[in-house]
């Protein structure tokens, strides 16, 4: 593997990249050496994404409650098939051993031995049901975690309020039994990453809206035990005390987030790098899709971001590809980023109907 110099790479890291000559997107930011282009665009309202067996990448969507098997080609776009159809909200998908797993607003599905049945697939086995029906932040995101447990969140039903069994990361084991609440304290979290030496869950929250353009920052956390609490409703990002919920010295009694994003960039889906197509200074960094501000008066987001991590604390927040925002208007809304087979990254866009593949060829 080469050896690549970090100067050399902090110091080229806002040059630009351009997708094909077929899309009409024509001025993608990246550091220097990535590309991007579409890796199809045949996924409408794309969302969540999960890796399968041989290069097989599955995609939640919101278009008639779909989840999509994108099944790799040689040299062209993968063909993509329709796995699943009319479930209700499908976000949140994950693979394992064979099993995808599918958590809907209201339950969560295990659909057995599925790698040879992408186009007729077994039924549906419901493992957990009666999840919150609240509309307001109804998305769950699901992963599994390195106990081999199934995480899954349930958001605030509001804006700014206090309900229980809501604003929490459960758990459950893979037959859906035992369920627990992990973390409390959380408004509407859409991306869970597993830290794979330490084990920690790190998770994306997005802040409440209403206090204005550039309050509260949006968090990305880390809970490394079971029972922590990050302060919603009392504490927003670690140190705004809410005005309703909070009092004075509440943000003491609370984890404070690990990184304070950008107020209204609206991250989902991350990812830890784990691939060996980017240079070695990217292992082990954490990619965030943020989906895009939709109430600030200058819109924000609406790109995928990067935090270098060393000895478990960020020590670098930065935009990693941008393109998506021109001006005021979006082309396109990140929401979830995945590490190919082949250790691209691959990211989905809810608005374009679309998965971008990034990848690394040094000059």
């Amino acid at each position: 593997m080469r050896v690549y110099l970090l100067m050399f790479f902090l110091a080229s890291f806002f040059l630009t990249a351009c997708v094909n000559a077929n899309d009409e997107f024509h001025a993608f930011s990246l550091p220097h050496g990535f590309s991007i282009e579409v890796f199809t665009d045949d996924v409408p309202r794309a969302r969540s994404l999960a890796n399968g067996a041989n290069g097989v990448v599955f995609v939640s969507t919101r278009e008639g409650g779909r989840i999509y098997a994108l099944i790799p080609n040689s040299g062209s776009q993968p063909t993509v098939v329709t796995f699943a159809s009319s479930l209700k909200v499908p976000n949140g998908i994950a693979y394992r051993d064979g099993d995808l797993f599918v958590a809907e607003q209201t339950r969560i599905s295990r659909y057995r031995n599925v790698d040879n049945r992408l186009d007729n697939p077994p039924a549906a086995e419901v493992i957990l049901d009666g999840l919150p029906s609240e509309n307001h932040h109804r998305d769950r995101y699901l992963s599994i975690g390195p106990d081999n447990k199934l995480y899954f969140s349930i958001g605030m039903p509001c804006n700014i309020c206090e309900r229980k069994g809501f604003g929490i990361i459960s758990r459950v084991n893979m037959d859906g039994s035992g369920r627990e609440v992990f973390a409390y304290g959380i408004r509407n979290s859409l991306g869970q990453a597993w830290h794979a030496e330490t084990g920690d869950l790190w998770f994306t929250d997005n802040g409440r809206d209403m206090l204005g353009d550039d309050i509260p920052p949006d968090e990305l956390n880390r809970a490394s035990e079971t029972g922590q609490h990050f302060g919603y409703p009392a504490c927003h990002a670690g140190y705004i005390e809410d005005d309703k919920f909070g009092s004075a010295g509440a943000c003491d009694n609370y984890t404070k987030p690990e990184q304070k994003l950008n107020a209204h960039v609206a991250p989902l889906g991350l990812r830890f790098y784990d691939g060996d197509m980017f240079p070695a200074e990217y292992r082990g960094s954490l990619f965030i899709a943020e989906h895009g501000s939709w109430n600030r008066s200058k819109k924000i987001g609406y790109r995928v971001s990067m935090a270098t991590i060393k000895d478990g604390a960020v020590t670098r927040y930065a935009p990693f590809v941008e393109g998506w925002l021109q001006g005021e208007s979006a082309s396109g809304r990140p929401v979830d980023v995945l590490v190919w087979i082949d250790g691209s990254l691959l990211i989905s866009d809810d608005k374009a109907g679309r998965i971008y593949r990034v990848s690394y060829a040094p000059d």
